[in-house]
């Protein structure tokens, strides 16, 4: 589970990068179009730089990812930043289903987005639960 946590954020940290050859339709597919307009008033450069920042930002997950699977290095902090990730991800996907019933504005997109970050949050927590013993591997039967 970690280990497919891991690869997902690489290959999202990945679509960033490569995202950016194409940054303003990309902006306007993923409906941010409009907020990095506004950003770019500021500074042409910050929305690049944003994007950028959350390529990194997804980077790093997923070493963290690979590295709790035994597929990379032993990074620092590894339980705790494993089960922050979780967090991250769980409040940002159920934050943003909750956000969007409170406000009506049931976008498919969002929603996806949404689902998606509340399966890999789970991949992370249910990953980090089991690698570290907190919940068994072995199925439980019926006596």
């Amino acid at each position: 589970m970690l280990k497919l946590g891991g690869y997902i954020n690489i290959l999202i940290a990945v679509g960033h990068i490569v995202g950016l050859i194409w940054a303003d339709k990309m902006f306007k597919v993923t409906g941010i179009g409009k907020e990095m307009t506004e950003l770019a008033q500021i500074h042409n450069s910050l929305p690049y730089l944003l994007t950028v920042f959350g390529a990194v930002m997804f980077f790093i997950f997923g070493f963290y990812g690979l590295s709790a699977d035994n597929k990379f290095r032993k990074l620092p902090f590894l339980k705790p930043v494993i089960f922050l990730i979780a967090g991250i991800y769980l409040l940002r996907g159920v934050g943003g289903l909750i956000a969007d019933k409170i406000q009506e504005t049931n976008s498919t997109t969002e929603t996806m987005y949404s689902l998606v970050a509340v399966a890999i949050g789970l991949l992370f927590l249910i990953g980090g639960l089991k690698k570290w013993k907190f919940i068994n591997d072995e199925k439980i039967t019926n006596r």
